[in-house]
């Protein structure tokens, strides 16, 4: 059985979210969350100087395969908008010098694939994410979640699994032949 594992990167200039899940068929298994915190560093130079020296420290750690990382959303801010910008092209750059292929996803595809609605709030996102892993992540800051749900959006694409796009029906009777958990 072939083993996969994704590291998940939400990037930022002040906390950077990152996760590690594996693969094995259909089973997932969360290795690692957590954040890197950057807020501490006093110039944008040393923030992204320690992206890619703290992420190439987990790429050795967990060996992962790909990393999937959330891109850049439109913003009316240019200067975070670059900011922002620059730390995703310095996580890609770990992950390229240490021989991992990139995948990026844009906010809403992740959203959607986690939830079901491309706009849900990252609460929405974390509380899912703890049924469909499996796994109590309360603890785990939203930056970390995301991260989370960026991994797992790569893994639904991977696997060829539907993005928890929900099934259109005609009528009740339809949507309860397909969901009869939902009877009460």
């Amino acid at each position: 059985m072939k083993v996969t594992k994704i590291l998940g990167v939400d990037p930022g200039t002040t906390v950077l979210g990152y996760s590690i899940i594996e693969i094995h068929g259909d089973q997932i298994q969360l290795l690692d969350i957590g954040i890197i915190k950057l807020d501490t560093k006093s110039d944008h130079q040393t923030r992204l100087k320690e992206i890619f020296l703290q992420l190439q420290e987990v790429i050795e750690t967990y060996l992962p395969h790909v990393m999937a990382i959330e891109a850049p959303f439109f913003g009316k801010n240019v200067q975070s908008m670059l900011k922002l910008g620059r730390a995703q092209g310095v996580a890609m750059a770990a992950a390229m010098t240490m021989g991992l292929e990139i995948a990026e996803y844009s906010p809403k595809k992740i959203k959607k694939a986690v939830t079901g609605n491309g706009n849900a709030a990252k609460e929405q996102v974390a509380s899912m994410l703890t049924h469909l892993i499996s796994k109590d992540i309360k603890h785990a800051s939203l930056d970390a979640t995301d991260a989370l749900a960026t991994a797992y959006c790569h893994y639904l694409k991977i696997s060829g699994a539907q993005m928890n796009t929900p099934k259109q029906h005609g009528n009740w009777a339809s949507f309860l032949k397909d969901n009869p958990g939902r009877i009460r």
